[in-house]
C-alpha cells in the first residue's frame, strides 16, 4: 500500500491488487476516519478526498495505515440478484475461445459470486470482480459502435452490464430487462461500489 498526496484536499492510495482495494473500501466504510468527504475506488487504487479543517493528508495517512483488513471483509454489502437471457451475439465465439460448451460458459457465469469493484467508462457501469478465471477473455479487437442497454459481458477479470446504450468492446453473453441505471431513481445507479451481485437464467 502506498498513499500519495492528490492536490490539496485528497490522498489516493495506490495497490498491486483488486482484492486490495475492495478490503480496504470495505474497512473504511465500516469506520471512516474523521473529515473524510468522499472514497472513489478504481481497479488499483482509491481516492479519499478530505476536509482540511477537520483532518490533515498526514493525520489521513496515519489513520489508514493503522487499518487492518482481509478480503472477509468484503462480506457486508447488499446484494442484488439479476435475471439474463444468454443471447450474446459472443456467447459462441466465447465458448470456442475457452474450450467449453455454450451451457458450461453460462452455468461458469451463473455460479460466479460477483462484487462491485468500482464504476467507471459511463454513469452506472460498474466493473465487478468473481469472474471465473476460465472464462478472462480480452476487449474484442474492433469495438461495437452500438451496445444495448442491458447487456451483459466479459472482459479480462470482469463482468458489467451496459447501463445505457453505448459503444462498447466488451464480449457480450446476453441481456438483462433490469435498469441498471435510472435517473428517477435515487440513487440512479443500482450497481454501486461494494454492491454483491448474482445473476440467474431467465
Amino acid at each position: 500500500m502506498r498513499i500519495l498526496r492528490y492536490g490539496a484536499r485528497a490522498a489516493l492510495v495506490d495497490f498491486d491488487r483488486i482484492e486490495e482495494v475492495l478490503g480496504l473500501q470495505a474497512a473504511i466504510d465500516g469506520e471512516p476516519p474523521a473529515g473524510l468527504v468522499e472514497l472513489v475506488p478504481a481497479a488499483r487504487t482509491i481516492l479519499l478526498r478530505y476536509d482540511p479543517d477537520r483532518t490533515s493528508f498526514e493525520r489521513l495517512c496515519d489513520t489508514v495505515q493503522q487499518y487492518s483488513f482481509t478480503e472477509a471483509d468484503r462480506s457486508a454489502g447488499h446484494e442484488v440478484t439479476v435475471p439474463v437471457t444468454y443471447d450474446g451475439e459472443d456467447l459462441a465465439y466465447v465458448a470456442t475461445e475457452t474450450g467449453f460448451s455454450v451451457r458450461e460458459v453460462i452455468a461458469r457465469h451463473i455460479g460466479g459470486a460477483y462484487t462491485v469493484a468500482f464504476c467507471g467508462f459511463a454513469p452506472g457501469f460498474g466493473y465487478l470482480t468473481g469472474l471465473d478465471p476460465a472464462l478472462r477473455l480480452p476487449r474484442r479487437r474492433t469495438p461495437r459502435t452500438r451496445v444495448p442497454a442491458g447487456s451483459v459481458a466479459i472482459a479480462d477479470e470482469y463482468t458489467a452490464i451496459y447501463p445505457n446504450e453505448s459503444p462498447g468492446g466488451w464480449q457480450l453473453l446476453g441481456h438483462t430487462a433490469l435498469a441498471i441505471w435510472d435517473v428517477d431513481r435515487d440513487p440512479p445507479q443500482l450497481l454501486a461500489p461494494g454492491t454483491k451481485v448474482r445473476f440467474h437464467e431467465v
